[in-house]
């Protein structure tokens, strides 16, 4: 247990150094926007190309494995859009975005960082790939719903372009998207260009987690909605589980690779999912209250995750 919080300790103390300084300190949210720039456009794509880049093609190659996680992240999705429209009485634009809370868990911020630490090097071509998979559902699925939903754009057309645009203009599967390329190709990066790159990725995880912290600290609340409880308990328990199912149904795959996709879906419910929820104009109080209440709860479910795959205890035959 003591190899577990010496793993779990500096990413979750790094979130609590950040929540500490954002509600002690006072500075303005303004301040956070360099911060948020830097790592939605330099460092994390930065992190996911090197991943791809350094990735032999063949291992990227896996059906299987982009069938079943993604089966995963579509099953959250729709229990906490569920969740959404049946306990909280939400309509279908709120619902949308509870879904999304439900099922986008913190790929950017956390997810590659924690997966090689956990798992090693092995994991990194399965974290590229889950973080493509559900990023390209995620973003057009969402904004497909909530075009769908805007009075001023009905058409089915103007919300397939918007989630077009969306998809090409996201920087971290543009990155992705490249690094898998260079790997196809057997590019081998100039020693200047690649150092670059290692020192940007390099400065993803520290940076990612403490903006979380500040961020989540500066959303204050004064109830908790009644699906928030719902979507929360989706993020962090469901999502796991059907991700263990479907590695069993669709396997074998190795053993970090379902290992991976277990942790991955064992994250709590991203950033990301509070910025939309601004960006659109809805559900913003919960997706705060649920970015808040689903980061310190998966301190135990998460920890409970990475347990059993470090002890030996979560195998797949």
């Amino acid at each position: 247990m003591l190899d577990i919080l010496n793993l779990a300790l500096p990413y979750f103390g790094v979130i609590f150094i950040g929540f500490a300084c954002g509600r002690h300190k006072g500075l303005p949210e303004a301040g956070l926007a360099w911060m948020n720039f830097f790592l939605l456009y330099v460092s994390l794509p930065a992190l996911l190309f090197g991943i791809m880049s350094k990735t032999p093609f063949a291992e990227l190659n896996n059906p299987p494995f982009l069938v079943a996680t993604t089966l995963g992240t579509v099953t959250a999705f729709c229990l906490a859009l569920a969740a959404g429209r049946l306990i909280g009485g939400l309509s279908l634009r709120e619902a949308t975005l509870s879904g999304l809370c439900g099922a986008y868990g913190n790929i950017g911020y956390m997810g590659p960082g924690l997966a090689l630490a956990v798992l090693g090097t092995k994991a990194a071509a399965p974290t590229a790939l889950i973080f493509c998979c559900d990023s390209i559902f995620l973003f057009s699925i969402v904004p497909l719903l909530v075009e769908l939903t805007n009075r001023d754009h009905p058409s089915l057309l103007h919300a397939l372009g918007v989630v077009a645009r969306q998809i090409v203009s996201n920087p971290l599967i543009m990155s992705a998207c490249l690094g898998a390329m260079v790997a196809a190709l057997h590019v081998t990066l100039p020693t200047a260009i690649d150092n670059m790159v290692r020192f940007l990725q390099n400065a993803a995880a520290p940076t990612a987690l403490f903006v979380l912290g500040v961020t989540v600290a500066l959303r204050p609340f004064d109830r908790v909605p009644w699906e928030v409880p719902g979507v929360i308990a989706v993020k962090l328990l469901i999502h796991p589980l059907a991700a263990f199912g479907l590695m069993l149904m669709f396997g074998p795959f190795a053993q970090p690779w379902a290992a991976t996709a277990v942790l991955m879906a064992s994250l709590p419910p991203a950033l990301n999912v509070f910025v939309i929820a601004r960006q659109n104009d809805s559900w913003i109080e919960p997706a705060s209250v649920a970015v808040l209440i689903g980061t310190f709860a998966s301190v135990v479910t998460l920890t409970s995750v990475m347990w059993f795959i470090q002890s030996g205890r979560l195998v797949f035959p």
